[in-house]
């Protein structure tokens, strides 16, 4: 595997016909964890044809994700993460069970600490833009150190400062990222231009 990132593409409504080509650019560019949400056309396929394709180079996850029949679907494709936009306990049970990695969306300390309870690897703050990076600090104060945290919803490499300042581990990028129809070389830039500005953040 090539160096690791905090940074999750979300790559929604990506169909199979563009998915490898999608995840390369991305993997080639330094953003080694790639999300399809499963309300994607075809989702399953397109994490298998990635999973399969970037074996060793980039971990394939499925987001959107609602029950333990999903986890085990998305484990059968070949998916290694279970993104969710909710902490549900028997989904977390289930994607620890399968030897999956678990990041469900929390928006508040009690949702976060019931999913840590549950097993989870780490958090998805959702929507971080109405977070903000003032309720994540007050958030991060109270949450375990080691348990990552993710900016999901509004983070972009111009705010990566303000919200590695608040406490924040990495961030899920959608729609800077990647819109259906958006060109492979704009998707591109945007993944380099991410890792960039995380690199330099992170270092600092």
């Amino acid at each position: 595997m090539t160096e690791h990132r905090d940074l999750i593409a979300i790559l929604r409504g990506i169909t199979p016909a563009e998915a490898v080509g999608v995840g390369t650019a991305l993997a080639e560019a330094g953003i080694t964890m790639i999300e399809v949400p499963l309300n994607s056309p075809e989702p399953l396929a397109s994490i298998g044809q990635m999973a399969q394709a970037l074996a060793g180079r980039a971990r394939i996850g499925a987001g959107t994700v609602l029950s333990p029949a999903e986890v085990d679907e998305v484990a059968n494709a070949g998916g290694t993460f279970i993104v969710s936009p909710d902490a549900n306990p028997p989904v977390i049970e289930r994607t620890l069970a399968r030897g999956l990695a678990s990041y469900p969306g929390v928006f508040t300390p009690t949702e976060a600490f019931a999913a840590i309870r549950a097993g989870a690897t780490g958090l998805k703050l959702f929507p971080a833009e109405v977070l903000g990076p003032h309720g994540i600090r007050g958030m991060r104060a109270v949450l375990p150190p080691h348990v990552p945290v993710y900016a999901v919803g509004g983070a972009n490499p111009d705010n990566f400062r303000e919200y590695f300042t608040a406490g924040c581990t990495g961030f899920g990028l959608g729609s800077f990222l990647y819109r259906p129809g958006m060109a492979r070389e704009t998707i591109a830039e945007r993944a380099r231009a991410a890792v960039a500005a995380y690199d330099e953040e992170k270092g600092r």
